[in-house]
């Protein structure tokens, strides 16, 4: 019965099964935006975004990403509104589109040109859908693998003697994620809004956010589908921001293969090039189970391509590290050219008798 419930408790808390990634590129021949600052107002159900304010243009470029939590029982559309504000703070509406997101391929990125109703003008920006699936949420009373009988379950369908049924279910993840101590603060009054972000591959969960908190407590429970051994989770600490994009706060990156089962460790959360630690740390417990001949069969194939890429921005750091790497390229040939053009010349016999041997 328990095994009953907690399924039936899993589904409940399946809060979506997709991910809407939206990258707003430019507007082109916006009506009055070289008359003032123009904004974008991204609404898709419940969830809202609003864009950075551009100076006054026609033309204007944001470059902005936006993720969306995608249900596919439901048949929202994506309403998309062009705003202006002047000088005295007074807002007007341009023009508004919509799009049908139901009607999008899923797990590739469409790019869209949206002509503006009743108005010139249109918006050109990507939209990739991505579904998500295996994955859950639950609370800490009900975690999958907290119950004998569904922890048996899941271990016998990754045991040797099913290791060629269904053989791209590699494996099963399971995080909990307890806890967070001593977060940036992100406003003034020394507080943040935090909530995490889980990422596996193509998967994507959230927590809640707890507000006004820098030491939050979410006791939340994810499951994730296993469907590479090699890949790596990330968790990101996120500061909620109202209809802005959220802030960053710290982030962590856990190979599946270096997981002690049941053991709660604490993280120090990093900057998001995970290269120096940012301020606090996050309390997790996972538990990873896997068919080690389905994991092995999977090396041997391409990695799962990612359905939305974070735009990589300018960065005199990576510049430098990668004109390092072409000069140590461009010495190891020269001096090879340099050695075999000696042997040709015959400055030293033996190096060249044994060269030509």
């Amino acid at each position: 019965m328990r095994s009953v419930r907690l399924s039936d408790s899993l589904r409940k808390n399946q809060l979506w099964n997709g991910l809407v990634t939206i990258t707003l590129l430019e507007g082109k021949n916006i009506p009055g935006g070289g008359l003032a600052e123009i904004f974008i107002l991204l609404k898709l159900g419940d969830q809202r975004y609003k864009s950075k304010t551009l100076c006054k243009s026609a033309n204007p470029q944001w470059r902005e990403q936006f993720d969306f939590h995608y249900f596919s029982d439901r048949k929202d559309m994506l309403d998309i509104e062009v705003w202006r504000k002047d000088n005295k703070k007074h807002e007007e509406l341009l023009g508004r589109c919509q799009v049908d997101v139901s009607a999008l391929p899923m797990k590739q990125t469409s790019c869209l040109k949206l002509p503006l109703e009743k108005h010139p003008g249109s918006l050109l920006m990507l939209i990739a859908v991505a579904p998500c699936t295996g994955v859950s949420i639950s609370d800490l009373c009900v975690c999958p693998l907290g119950d004998p009988s569904e922890r048996l379950q899941i271990s016998q369908r990754y045991c040797i003697k099913n290791s060629f049924r269904d053989v791209k279910d590699i494996g099963f993840l399971q995080v909990k994620v307890l806890k967070a101590v001593d977060l940036l603060a992100a406003d003034f009054a020394g507080k943040s809004d935090p909530f995490c972000v889980l990422e596996l591959g193509n998967d994507m969960l959230q927590t809640h956010t707890v507000y006004k908190n820098l030491n939050p407590e979410w006791n939340k429970v994810f499951t994730f589908p296993v469907k590479d051994i090699h890949d790596v989770l990330e968790v990101t600490v996120f500061d909620e921001d109202g209809d802005k994009p959220p802030d960053f706060l710290g982030k962590v990156a856990i190979p599946l293969l270096s997981i002690r089962n049941g053991k709660q460790s604490c993280y120090t959360l990093k900057n998001k090039d995970l290269e120096r630690a940012s301020k606090g740390v996050i309390y997790l417990e996972l538990d990873v189970l896997f068919n080690p001949i389905k994991a092995s069969i999977r090396t041997f194939k391409p990695r799962e391509k990612r359905f939305a890429e974070e735009n990589r921005k300018f960065s005199k750091k990576i510049l430098s590290r990668n004109v390092d790497r072409v000069k140590k390229i461009t010495m190891a040939i020269w001096n090879t050219i340099q050695f075999l053009w000696s042997c040709f010349l015959w400055e030293s016999t033996v190096k060249s008798v044994i060269a030509f041997v």
